[in-house]
């Protein structure tokens, strides 16, 4: 199998040059086809805008800054000493590996939703009584606990936020941004290249002889989210208040997790990313074709 991919990359990577096209005027390489600049701009505004919706609402929350909305973005898949790869090999996406079902501000250890939120609001947090804790994460978050600002941002799903953080993101993004069918228009733009399209016809293929019906690597995490919240009543059951049945199919979930991740994930560093760095590279050169 490994030379059947490694053959079909060099088929790719080594096929006649068909340079992409340059990106639309406005288009920028960060979430949601922003420019590094107009994602700081986002950051801010909606963290500014999420402070004054709980502060309607009776609640302390402190606007969160750029780099701490960053610094919650980064530790998706990231744990101090460990590469993606072994994280992944580990852990999955970490999507159903570390559910408990505590709110974010309570949880220890890897929980990127945490991290976004800052230490002061967590602290904060947790200075609540347990009824007020309940009514601050409706206010901020609604019904999705995991759905923070910071990881939304990062999965690019803005479709499952909540409370005053769905109120700020109205404020602040476009309205096709906030359905779960937006697509990062750079991404859309690399699957559009031929050379994507025979790579990701190679994948698709590798991942069915193991099992794993997916068109595209970008459908897995969100799948497993939609799993996991069926299972979870969106993300509301507690792991210790799970019946038997309930924490074998948990278990179930994150076998599986751990299997289609790695799977994923390697094949997706052999025979994607060495082309989508390359389309990439071409659709945000300026020099003259």
């Amino acid at each position: 199998m490994r030379k059947t991919i490694c053959a079909g990359l060099f088929a790719v990577l080594f096929a006649p040059a068909m340079a992409a096209a340059q990106a639309p005027k406005g288009l920028g390489t960060e979430e949601f086809g922003m420019s590094p600049r107009e994602l700081v701009q986002a950051i801010e505004k909606t963290e500014q805008l999420i402070a004054r919706c709980m502060a309607d609402q009776g609640f302390q929350y402190i606007a969160a800054d750029h780099n701490t909305v960053r610094a919650g973005m980064s530790a998706d898949k990231s744990l101090p000493g460990l590469s993606e790869e072994e994280f992944v090999s580990r852990y999955g996406f970490g999507v159903s590996t570390f559910y408990t079902g505590l709110p974010p501000q309570l949880s220890t250890g890897y929980n990127p939703a945490r991290v976004g939120l800052g230490d002061r609001n967590v602290q904060i947090f947790r200075k609540l009584s347990s009824a007020d804790q309940v009514a601050y994460n409706r206010a901020l978050l609604g019904d999705d606990l995991s759905s923070t600002f910071a990881v939304a941002l990062e999965i690019e799903d803005l479709s499952r936020t909540g409370g005053c953080t769905r109120k700020a993101l109205t404020e602040t993004f476009k309205p096709d941004q906030l359905k779960a069918s937006h697509y990062n228009p750079q991404d859309a733009l690399i699957n559009k290249d031929p050379r994507m399209k025979a790579a990701l016809e190679s994948w698709q293929r590798e991942m069915k002889k193991v099992g794993f019906e997916y068109g595209h690597p970008d459908e897995i995490e969100p799948d497993l989210r939609n799993r996991l919240s069926a299972l979870t009543e969106g993300g509301k059951l507690l792991v210790s208040k799970m019946s038997a049945d309930q924490k074998a199919a948990l278990r179930k979930l994150q076998d599986f997790e751990r299997l289609v991740a790695a799977k994923s994930f390697k094949m997706s560093e052999d025979m994607l990313k060495p082309i989508e760095e390359k389309i990439q590279e071409e659709l945000f050169s300026r020099k003259v074709q």
